[in-house]
């Protein structure tokens, strides 16, 4: 893709390790190497998983080598965070307006609704959704399973997935898929998120 992306930003760390392990077998057809770490780079990674599966290429070793890897002489590149830093305080954010809208057109009664709340800005995707919930439960009502990945949203207004039916919530900005799932996306200011029920 554009940028450098491959995938979305949970598949690039696998990305990245196959395409330096073949990275000979690819010739002559060229890949941007640099741009695809930018990307990795620029990147706050906080989930456990999206860690380690970046971390092999970033240190140039894959899992097999890990054992020959010395931590102490090893310097990571200084924009990966991969541990909060203690002490420190909390910092106030002005708040953020965000509009968010779930729908269904494929099963059962169809539905729309659209509502605006206010999060203080850099909040998740998932406080947006616990905001609306609290604002109005009836609606906007959801529930979450944890998965190594963070929290995946499996129902929304009382409409579960399915793996048998093959649904799920599928979350869209402008029209694309979010590249981060709702423990990890922030929303800008005026963003408007949909909640789409869909099919794989």
């Amino acid at each position: 893709k554009q940028h450098g992306m491959i995938g979305n930003i949970y598949s690039m760390g696998l990305a990245l390790q196959a395409l330096e392990a073949t990275v000979k077998f690819y010739a002559p057809r060229k890949w941007n190497c640099a741009q695809a770490f930018s990307v990795v780079y620029g990147h706050d990674y906080r989930q456990p998983m999206a860690i380690a599966q970046v971390l092999p290429a970033l240190v140039g070793r894959s899992y097999m080598e890990a054992a020959d890897l010395d931590c102490a002489s090893t310097t990571l590149h200084p924009l990966l965070s991969l541990s909060p830093e203690l002490g420190t305080t909390e910092v106030l954010r002005a708040p953020i307006t965000v509009h968010y809208s779930i729908i269904n057109k494929l099963q059962g009664t169809p539905f729309s609704y659209t509502t605006t709340v206010q999060v203080p800005g850099g909040s998740t995707l998932l406080t947006v959704l616990q905001e609306a919930a609290k604002e109005n439960p009836q609606t906007f009502s959801f529930q979450t399973e944890q998965t190594s990945w963070g929290p995946m949203v499996v129902s929304i207004h009382g409409l579960a997935a399915d793996s048998e039916d093959r649904t799920y919530w599928q979350f869209l900005s402008a029209g694309d898929p979010l590249s981060e799932g709702v423990g990890s996306y922030k929303p800008r200011d005026g963003e408007h998120i949909q909640a789409v029920f869909s099919t794989y």
